[in-house]
């Protein structure tokens, strides 16, 4: 099943991670919360592992007027964007809201979801 928008970029992990947030902010998004999954499996489980990051990110109004349509929106949310290195590139990949959304059957959230998905849609336009 494909839930996930993506695009594949060539630059810096680390650029590409700042792209990324630069892009979200100009979406509307906010940014709650960032892992660094190499750097956590290192630190947990003395593993090495690729380069992988997990940003957490929300846009305010959306997420207002999600929770006060259904107040259980709170176990799909925030949105997930990753990045993890393939091939000398950086995928960056967003969920697809409107896919999460298809279990809620609520018809107020699936039409946000759609407008959301459309914001993150213009977030991975903009960093190629």
């Amino acid at each position: 099943m494909n839930y996930g928008m993506r695009t594949t970029i060539v630059c810096s992990f680390k650029e590409a991670i700042e792209k990324t947030k630069d892009a979200l902010t100009k979406e509307g998004f906010g940014i709650l919360t960032e892992i660094d999954v190499r750097a956590t499996l290192k630190k947990k489980l003395g593993v090495d592992f690729e380069n992988y990051f997990i940003l957490g990110v929300c846009n305010p109004s959306f997420a207002y007027e999600a929770l006060k349509a259904e107040k259980e929106i709170g176990l799909l949310l925030p949105c997930n964007v990753i990045l993890y290195g393939v091939d000398g590139h950086v995928v960056v990949s967003a969920i697809q809201p409107s896919v999460a959304m298809n279990m809620v059957k609520n018809d107020k959230l699936v039409k946000m979801a759609r407008e959301v998905e459309e914001k993150l849609k213009n977030m991975i336009s903009a960093i190629i």
